[in-house]
């Protein structure tokens, strides 16, 4: 399972501002790894998740943010970031922030041993806003139904 191995020889890419990430510009940086992501973005929509490309100054690259949008009890429309996406070498790197006191919530969920070992050893970020980070790194559809799982349980945090 490609889970959180950091992969140091590899770089990060789509990093040119003006070039956006269009679907031949991804598939030539993942090659192999594409049709994972092809099945990925499939599987979004049947989570009421829309992917969202935007340029981040930041970290100078483009990353995808996944969106859940749904109606609050007042009509309101609500929007709820659950996961980032960013392209590298050969793979693709989805990136979940869990609130840190949901993390004892996690250990419920039916997840294997390699992904609540992850939540276990992830430390925490923020000062104020305390999170934590999930990072997965993607060549297969591998960890697809766990990644889902997870996607469900950050949209039940509204």
């Amino acid at each position: 399972m490609e889970v959180c191995s950091i992969k140091s020889n590899y770089k990060q890419l789509l990093r040119n501002p003006d070039i956006q990430p269009t679907s031949d510009i991804i598939a030539e940086a993942l090659q192999d790894a594409n049709d994972s992501y092809i099945k990925f973005l499939n599987e979004l929509a049947n989570q009421d998740i829309d992917l969202e490309w935007r340029y981040y100054t930041d970290g100078k690259a483009w990353l995808g943010k996944g969106l859940y949008k749904w109606l609050g009890v007042r009509g309101g429309q609500k929007v709820t970031t659950v996961f980032w996406l960013s392209i590298w070498e050969g793979f693709f790197k989805i990136t979940i922030y869990i609130p840190e006191k949901a993390r004892d919530d996690l250990f419920s969920l039916p997840l294997n041993n390699t992904v609540k070992q992850m939540i276990n050893d992830s430390k925490q970020m923020g000062n104020r806003l305390k999170f934590f980070p999930l990072v997965f790194e993607l060549n297969s559809n591998e960890s697809f139904e766990q990644i889902h799982i997870l996607f469900d349980f950050k949209k039940s945090l509204k």
